[in-house]
């Protein structure tokens, strides 16, 4: 985020600047779940091939899941004194990360670009989850929850890549995986 939000109240115990901060820390979590449930529904609409209908089926479970982390995220920030931010600009144009770049494509190839999505995801929550640690433990905890859930997904994911011996086809011999 640009600027520090702007808060009409916090929680009792959390001091504003502190608050601030893990709005910050929320809304960029809000705008990771919010891309990553679209396209988690982008991927189920576009996948093609052999293994579809698991695929398919799989994903719309992770979609259910991510949206409902998205609204607890934005409640918690409401919670906190501050005002989630939802508009599909916005999110554009806070974010860090590249568009999804994968069309109409076969399931090696969704999972391939999912593997490195989530892997993402989950990273950006581990630094929050090590920030939060010295803000709101309360917070740290949702985090905490919702990594839980996402690198289930991801394991869900990468079991699709993954041969007899835990080799990913998507490992190019640059210690990934």
């Amino acid at each position: 985020m640009a600027s520090t939000p702007t808060l009409h109240f916090t929680a009792p115990g959390l001091d504003e600047k502190t608050a601030a901060r893990v709005v910050e820390l929320l809304q960029s979590r809000l705008d990771a779940c919010t891309d990553l449930h679209l396209t988690l529904k982008h991927v189920h609409w576009n996948v093609v091939g052999p293994h579809f209908i698991a695929v398919h089926e799989m994903l719309d479970p992770q979609v259910d899941t991510v949206r409902g982390f998205a609204d607890a995220l934005a409640e918690r920030i409401a919670t906190l004194g501050g005002s989630p931010q939802g508009t599909p600009g916005g999110l554009v144009g806070r974010r860090p990360w590249d568009d999804y770049d994968v069309g109409r494509g076969t399931t090696q190839q969704h999972l391939a670009a999912l593997d490195a999505v989530y892997a993402g995801v989950i990273s950006s929550y581990r630094d929050g989850i090590k920030e939060l640690d010295d803000l709101d433990l309360v917070t740290q905890d949702m985090f905490i929850g919702q990594t839980e859930q996402l690198e289930l997904f991801h394991w869900f994911v990468r079991a699709h890549l993954e041969d007899t011996g835990g080799r990913l086809s998507t490992d190019r011999g640059e210690g990934r995986g």
